[in-house]
C-alpha cells in the first residue's frame, strides 16, 4: 500500500510500535485506516472483543503516541477503536471455543465466590466481551439462584443448549438435577460432569468461560486441569486470617497443578453504614491485599459488604448491582483489572498468531 502523504506512512509506522493488549503482538492488520485531510489525521484501529475493557486506555496510548510525535507537523489528530474480528480458537480435546477460561475459587466456603463469578462476567459482558458462566459447582449450584435463570436444558444436535442470562451462555448442574435434590457423586462421576459441561455445551465463540468452581481443593480444580488449558485462576477470599489461611492453601494447590494464579478478589472488605455513612470493617480490611503483595500475586480489587447486594443475589436481580453508585464501581474495576493483567501477561509472552487473515 502506498500512502498519499508523508504523515500517514510516518502514523502507520507508530502505530505499529503500539501492542494488542490481547496477543501481546505488534499492530498490523489492525490499522484500519489512516488518512490525512485538511491538516486533519485521522486513524481508526482494532480492538478485539477480549480487550473491551481496556478500549478508553487503548484509545489514550494511541492518541498519546501520536501527539507527542506528529502534533507539530498536524494541526488535529482524532483516533477512533473499532472491533476488531479475531476468532477463538478450539481449546485442548474438547472443542471449546473460547480465547480465556478464568476460574473463580476460594479456599472455603462462604466467601461470596459465586457472587464474585457472576458479577465478573457481567462485568466483562457490559464493556462488550462475549462471555459465558459455567457453575462447576456441582455439590451446591448458587449461580441459578443469583441469576435468577430456571429451566431445564434441551439438547440440539447432540449439543446442550445453555440458558440464557443478560445475553451470557449459562450452565449449571442446577438445571439438570430438581430443586432441592442433593448431588451425591464421586470423583469419576465429577469428572464425567465437568467434561460434559465443557466438551458437549454449545458455548459458541467466547471471549471467556468464567467458571464458578467448588470450593476447596478438590477433585474438579484437578479435573479441569487435565480437561483443558486453563488460562488462570482468581482466588475470592475475606479479609479475617482464617480465610486468608485457606485462601493460602487454593493458592498452593494451584500452583501444584501449574493453573496460573491470574489475582485475588477481597470480598466483605468493609461495610458503609447507610444510617452515618460510616464504614466499618467487619471482617477486617486489607489482608487480601497485604497477602497478595508478600506473594506477588495481582490485587484485583475488593467488594464491599452492602445489603443492597446481597439482597439482589438472593432476588436473582445481580445485573441491577450495575446501577448502583455505591457497588459498581468496585465490579467493574476487577473485571478491568483483570483484563489489565491478561493483557500484561500477553506482553511479555506473545501470543502466536493463529489466524494470519484476520490478524
Amino acid at each position: 500500500m502506498t500512502d498519499s502523504h508523508p504523515l500517514e506512512t510516518r502514523a502507520r509506522e507508530l502505530l505499529g510500535t503500539v501492542k494488542d493488549p490481547e496477543t501481546g503482538r505488534k499492530l498490523a492488520k489492525q490499522i484500519h485506516t489512516v488518512a490525512v485531510e485538511n491538516n486533519e489525521l485521522n486513524v481508526q484501529v482494532g480492538l478485539t472483543t477480549f480487550a473491551a475493557p481496556l478500549k478508553p486506555d487503548f484509545q489514550q496510548e494511541i492518541a498519546t503516541l501520536l501527539k507527542e510525535n506528529l502534533s507539530g507537523e498536524i494541526e488535529k489528530i482524532s483516533v477512533e477503536i473499532t472491533e476488531h474480528l479475531r476468532p477463538a480458537q478450539p481449546l485442548g480435546q474438547v472443542g471449546l471455543t473460547a480465547k480465556a477460561v478464568i476460574a473463580v475459587a476460594a479456599g472455603k466456603g462462604g466467601v461470596g465466590k459465586s457472587t464474585v463469578a457472576t458479577s465478573l462476567a457481567l462485568a466483562l459482558k457490559n464493556a462488550g466481551c462475549k462471555t459465558g458462566i459455567l457453575d462447576a459447582d456441582v455439590y451446591g449450584p448458587s449461580i441459578p439462584q443469583l441469576t435468577g435463570v430456571r429451566g431445564q436444558v434441551q439438547k440440539v444436535d447432540e449439543k446442550i443448549q445453555p440458558l440464557d442470562f443478560n445475553g451470557i451462555p449459562l450452565m449449571s448442574i442446577g438445571f439438570m438435577v430438581p430443586p432441592g435434590q442433593a448431588v451425591i457423586w464421586r470423583g469419576p462421576m465429577l469428572h464425567s460432569a465437568v467434561t460434559t459441561f465443557v466438551r458437549d455445551t454449545a458455548w459458541g465463540d467466547l471471549d471467556y468461560l468464567i467458571i464458578d468452581m467448588p470450593p476447596g481443593t478438590g477433585d474438579i480444580a484437578l479435573s479441569l486441569s487435565q480437561l483443558l488449558p486453563l488460562t488462570g485462576t482468581v482466588i475470592v477470599c475475606t479479609p479475617q486470617e482464617v480465610a486468608l489461611i485457606d485462601a493460602i492453601k487454593a493458592v498452593g494447590m494451584f500452583r501444584k497443578v501449574k493453573i496460573p494464579i491470574l489475582g485475588l478478589i477481597e470480598n466483605m472488605s468493609s461495610f458503609l453504614c447507610p444510617d452515618n455513612g460510616k464504614e466499618y470493617d467487619i471482617f477486617g480490611k486489607g489482608g487480601a491485599q497485604k497477602y497478595a503483595a508478600e506473594d506477588n500475586i495481582q490485587f484485583l480489587g475488593d467488594i464491599p459488604i452492602n445489603i443492597q447486594l446481597r439482597e439482589r443475589g438472593d432476588a436473582g436481580e445481580m445485573a441491577a448491582n450495575f446501577d448502583d453508585e455505591n457497588v459498581a464501581p468496585h465490579l467493574v474495576k476487577i473485571a478491568y483489572n483483570l483484563a489489565k493483567t491478561l493483557a500484561k501477561n500477553a506482553a511479555e509472552n506473545p501470543v502466536q498468531a493463529q489466524l494470519p487473515v484476520l490478524g
